[in-house]
């Protein structure tokens, strides 16, 4: 699976069995880890076999068998820290999908104090993702049309363009709020947040997937 064919395939997945992840697959994650740390400046951290972070959590879609998570950590005073970690996020997350693993972007409803990633003075977790076998495949969510989400009219979209704006209506967001904006400035194309929750995060997933399936750098 390419990770474009990850993009069309790959669904929010709340329900996990207590399969454990094999330890070769753990090896692959830890080692995309390694290398989105050292082009981020993130301390992500892959934690396994440890289910008291989401131990009675209660929340919309409840979470099952969560022993398994990402949790992107970074200095507390970086003003793109939501957006990178959602960004280096989505890429571990897409990879995961790969590996025939399922994972959920969770930003509130886990046990932050039990969470186990390690931080130093001045670091805090941006968010988690939760990692792990099905228990059932996730299920597609509706997209806006275009023109909501962005200003280019189709008969004027470069097809690098457009296929970046397709990739990008994929992209999970916060309740699936979608709230961006994508345009053409002087030929680069810049992808923006609106407000919502969550909104900086998004936009570094958004960013992501259009940067992959475009193959162009946005703003």
């Amino acid at each position: 699976m390419t990770i474009e064919e990850a993009m069309q395939s790959r669904h929010s997945v709340r329900k996990y069995t207590d399969a454990p992840i094999v330890p070769e697959l753990i090896e692959r994650l830890n080692a995309e880890i390694a290398a989105c740390n050292a082009a981020s400046g993130l301390k992500i951290q892959l934690l396994v076999n440890e289910p008291k972070c989401f131990k009675g959590i209660k929340s919309y879609g409840a979470f099952k068998n969560v022993n398994n998570y990402i949790a992107l950590v970074g200095d507390k005073k970086r003003e793109d820290l939501y957006e990178c970690s959602g960004y280096y996020g989505e890429r571990l997350v897409l990879l995961a999908q790969t590996l025939g693993l399922r994972t959920c972007w969770v930003a509130g409803t886990y046990g932050k104090g039990s969470c186990k990633a390690e931080r130093q003075a001045g670091e805090k977790i941006a968010c988690v993702i939760s990692i792990g076998y099905a228990e059932r495949e996730g299920h597609p969510h509706s997209s806006k049309p275009v023109e909501k989400v962005c200003s280019v009219k189709p008969e004027e979209m470069p097809e690098w363009f457009r296929k970046g704006v397709e990739a990008a209506l994929l992209a999970p967001t916060a309740i699936n709020q979608q709230q961006f904006m994508i345009s053409l400035e002087n030929g680069e194309p810049v992808i923006r947040a609106k407000r919502g929750p969550y909104a900086r995060i998004d936009l570094g997933i958004v960013k992501y997937h259009f940067e992959v399936a475009s193959g162009r750098k946005c703003k």
